[in-house]
């Protein structure tokens, strides 16, 4: 799968907003904090200016994030039972992915991904190892803004049983040659293809990007 090509104007949004966010953070004078949210305002009007997206909304989000700025973490469930994948169907697209969502503070990695695996699909399930880390700006379509990091785990089934919740529609296992349509931000071919080396050769080394 050929990775998304990031327009030009998201990376200089982002990196200016990262820049503005580190700045405020960090700084100690009146001035330097008028310059950084100057920037701050800056990076929300280049993305009004290529979404129509409301500028003002956007700065407040942006204004939200504070500390020095580094990616966020976005952990995926692979769960296989006789041969397919487990998948949930997002109820913002109608489109399905591995289960998953952002890593909360103070959380194992192991222990977000056996959260978000819960929450979203109804089964228990226990982090075996990492099949991959992947950049999650780079593939999969729309883009986000923030940068982020997904990191797929191969987990094992322990319990539950099929049930949806406020973000999703509904879950079940699938061929690995017949999924049903993609939502690629979440999920995409590239990952689907890593956990099914990763089943046919178990001692096979974590993917990254």
């Amino acid at each position: 799968m050929t990775p998304t090509l990031v327009p030009r104007w998201l990376e200089w949004a982002r990196e200016i907003q990262a820049l503005s966010q580190s700045g405020l953070t960090y700084c100690n004078s009146h001035y330097d904090a008028q310059r950084y949210q100057r920037l701050m305002e800056i990076a929300a009007e280049i993305v009004h200016t290529h979404t129509g997206l409301p500028a003002g909304p956007l700065l407040e989000s942006f204004l939200e994030h504070t500390g020095y700025a580094t990616p966020k973490v976005d952990v995926r469930g692979a769960v296989v039972r006789d041969g397919e994948i487990l998948l949930v169907q997002e109820r913002r697209d109608q489109r399905w992915c591995m289960p998953g969502g952002w890593a909360d503070v103070g959380e194992l990695p192991s222990e977000a991904v056996a959260r978000e695996v819960r929450e979203e699909s109804g089964f228990q399930v226990k982090a075996q190892k990492v099949i991959g880390v992947y950049d999650a700006n780079r593939s999969g379509i729309p883009l986000e803004f923030y940068h982020a990091y997904k990191i797929v785990f191969l987990c094992d089934l322990v319990g539950g049983e099929a049930r949806p919740d406020d973000e999703t529609m509904a879950a079940g296992f699938f061929p690995f040659d017949s999924v049903p349509p993609l939502s690629s931000e979440r999920t995409n071919e590239l990952h689907l293809n890593e956990v099914a080396a990763h089943l046919k050769d178990s001692r096979r080394p974590a993917a990254f990007d």
